[in-house]
């Protein structure tokens, strides 16, 4: 039996991989009903979360260099959520977000810094309340998996720390005794499943 030149063989091995990899930038978009977008701040001696219930996000992703990657995400600030009514409608008034006149947060990413198969260092404008920062978000990759009918997702991860004076977000209350009613400091945690959004194949090329 003739022997297979190993340049052969590791072609052969490769052919697979390279197919499992696509080679252009993907689109994938959010699965609302698996996502979420959570803050929370010191009220007196606790903490109080709240949720916004209308967001959306579109990531491209480039498996084969992820530095190439992007994300854009936008946040409904009228659907804020503290599970309080009242208080809802203070923190949309130009007390806190001024909904009226700010109606999104965005974040628009600028570039991505791979740390690990895993971690990502994702920086980009975040706007709200009508200022603008550059920041860096830490984002841990869950993977990729199909879901029961084939389709495939993808799951991030963000944790950070927000100090909301800095975007101008500066009510609060003197207490009798001394301090403040409110924090500065909100930690925004962000689930994220995006799908795969499969180009339409046109017509005549059915």
């Amino acid at each position: 039996m003739k022997l297979i030149p190993a340049f052969l063989v590791a072609a052969l091995v490769a052919v697979p991989l390279i197919a499992q990899t696509p080679a252009a930038p993907e689109v994938w978009v959010i699965d609302k009903p698996h996502s979420s977008t959570s803050f929370k701040i010191r009220h007196l001696m606790s903490n109080v979360t709240g949720y916004f219930n209308d967001f959306d996000a579109n990531v491209t992703i480039d498996r084969a260099h992820p530095e190439r990657s992007a994300v854009d995400f936008t946040i409904r600030a009228q659907s804020i959520d503290t599970r309080a009514a009242e208080r809802d409608e203070h923190l949309r008034s130009p007390d806190f977000f001024e909904v009226t006149k700010y109606p999104n947060i965005t974040f628009k990413s600028t570039s991505v810094a791979p740390k690990s198969a895993t971690k990502f260092e994702v920086t980009g404008d975040l706007t709200m309340h009508g200022v603008t920062k550059r920041i860096t978000l830490p984002v841990t990759f869950l993977g990729f998996q199909r879901d029961p009918r084939g389709n495939e997702k993808a799951g991030f991860e963000i944790t950070t720390i927000l100090d909301r004076k800095d975007y101008n977000i500066t009510w609060n209350r003197l207490l009798d005794e001394g301090g403040l009613l409110l924090g500065d400091e909100v930690t925004v945690a962000i689930e994220l499943e995006v799908g795969r959004k499969v180009p339409e194949v046109p017509a005549a090329a059915k």
